[in-house]
């Protein structure tokens, strides 16, 4: 049987599972690595780590005819191009470090240019200020640039060269750095100025599914046919082949996805972002539409650490009616306010606390502010795809029943939690397929099951998106 590897990369675990030609998803392995908080809005991941377990995850492995890994996204690494070593830990794509460069950006008008070419407004979140962070902080990185030896791009290229020798990255990570021009999916000069990134140091851009190289396990070499961020893998896990298709994903944070075909779409005003889902070999991109919450699993981690809950099943059902119908809102901007927003000024708060108010009825509300912030985000996108009546969904939340019945209650949208165990990978293995030849277009992957739950709204709850915009305009401005 011809079987592919899919490694998910992601901000907290390396996971591995293996895909079948015939549609057989097998879990493999997952460990966990450290993050690391230098201080206040700094968060990082050390390279060598994550390489390592990527290393490890493949070992276990062998019996595999090719590789296909999805990564975080924005998070980026600097390394000496002949001992491999990197100069700093890996920024990851929630570090803030850089708020003040981009406000310094902003107040020269460059977001006209960034929301132009690369589709994305200016915000700390995406790659290109993170590079260049490095380039100016890290002192190693000044003496390999003049040496002509600095390798610098998204995790996934320093994990691809290490691995194989190749320097590379894929079409939709580099759509995400700010630097790569959406019309040409190329490296643009005018981008890489703005943000003070020399392009001759950047890696190349290839699609989705290419070769990537080949690396050797237990003496037989095994190609690398995909590379890919993990929101556009989780597309494709869902199966948005068609133009109009959405999914969301609760992980870390929010993550909705929607396909729309080979044009770029945007709408700048609703703070929408264009991305590319994909780019087969010898294809046309797809082009997407993108927005996002920065806190969703980690605003429920936060409160379980402040002893707000001591188990996950002890806030899967409450007694009393939605805390926001109470007048009791909870706003997830712990890191800020991404679609439709962009405001890293925004903070997190609860308004409507009384001497009554428990400990239950805050986490209530926390859960349901999640589930608001994302039906903003799905308002933003109707324009562009219409209103969904369907919402396919992903990560660890949907494990939350009474999250799932609010969500569906608020957005008036029946949810779809799938039955396969973790989309995002399961879309890595898909990709893979592809790329290795043993599938060759998505009409031929198989089918994958039935959704394993359909979750209907049982009341219409839409009229407390109103008191929840009063809350967001309340959280702004604060910081």
């Amino acid at each position: 049987m011809k079987r592919v590897l899919a490694i998910d990369q992601g901000t907290t675990a390396t996971k591995t599972y293996t895909l079948d030609a015939d549609g057989k998803f097998t879990f493999c392995n997952s460990v966990e690595h450290r993050q690391i908080y230098p201080q206040q809005g700094w968060v990082e991941h050390d390279p060598e780590t994550l390489l390592q377990n990527v290393k490890d995850s493949i070992k276990l492995q062998p019996d595999i005819d090719a590789i296909g890994m999805d990564n975080q996204g924005e998070t980026v690494i600097a390394w000496d191009s002949e001992t491999g070593v990197p100069v700093y830990n890996a920024i990851v794509w929630q570090d803030q470090r850089t708020t003040d460069f981009i406000e310094e950006l902003k107040s020269k008008g460059a977001e006209d240019i960034t929301l132009k070419k690369a589709g994305l407004p200016l915000d700390p979140y995406f790659s290109a200020s993170k590079l260049r962070w490095i380039l100016k902080n890290a002192p190693e990185a000044e003496k390999l640039l003049a040496a002509k030896r600095l390798r610098l791009g998204t995790s996934e290229t320093f994990f691809i060269y290490r691995l194989t020798g190749e320097y590379a990255t894929d079409v939709t990570t580099a759509s995400r750095t700010s630097l790569m021009n959406l019309k040409t999916c190329r490296w643009d000069p005018e981008l890489c100025g703005i943000f003070q990134v020399p392009i001759e140091i950047l890696p190349e851009i290839r699609p989705t599914t290419a070769y990537f190289g080949s690396l050797k396990s237990k003496a037989k070499d095994i190609p690398l046919t995909a590379s890919v961020v993990d929101q556009q893998a989780a597309l494709m896990g869902h199966g948005c082949f068609e133009a109009g298709q959405i999914k969301v994903t609760f992980g870390t944070g929010v993550f909705a996805l929607a396909n729309v075909g080979e044009i770029i779409q945007s709408d700048h005003f609703s703070g929408i972002l264009s991305t590319v889902a994909w780019q087969f070999a010898d294809r046309n991109p797809i082009y997407a539409i993108d927005a996002g919450v920065y806190n969703a699993g980690s605003a429920i981690n936060w409160a379980k650490n402040l002893g707000l809950f001591n188990d996950f099943a002890d806030i899967d059902h409450f007694e009393n009616s939605a805390a926001v119908s109470r007048g009791l809102v909870f706003v997830p901007a712990l890191s800020g306010l991404a679609c439709p927003f962009w405001d890293r000024s925004a903070a997190g708060l609860w308004l409507g606390m009384s001497l009554e108010t428990t400990k239950a009825d805050l986490c209530q509300a926390v859960l349901e502010g999640i589930a608001l912030r994302t039906a903003q985000l799905l308002d933003a996108i109707a324009g562009l795809t219409g209103k969904q009546k369907r919402l396919s969904v992903d990560g660890g939340l949907i494990n939350n029943s009474y999250f799932c019945q609010f969500l569906a209650n608020v957005t008036q949208c029946e949810i779809l939690v799938p039955a396969t165990p973790d989309i995002t990978t399961y879309g890595t293995g898909r990709f893979a397929l592809i790329g290795s030849g043993l599938v060759a277009q998505p009409s031929e992957l198989p089918e994958a099951e039935e959704p394993k739950t359909i979750i209907s709204p049982h009341q219409d709850l839409t009229h407390l998106k109103q008191r929840f915009d009063e809350a967001i305009m309340r959280s702004r401005n604060w910081r």
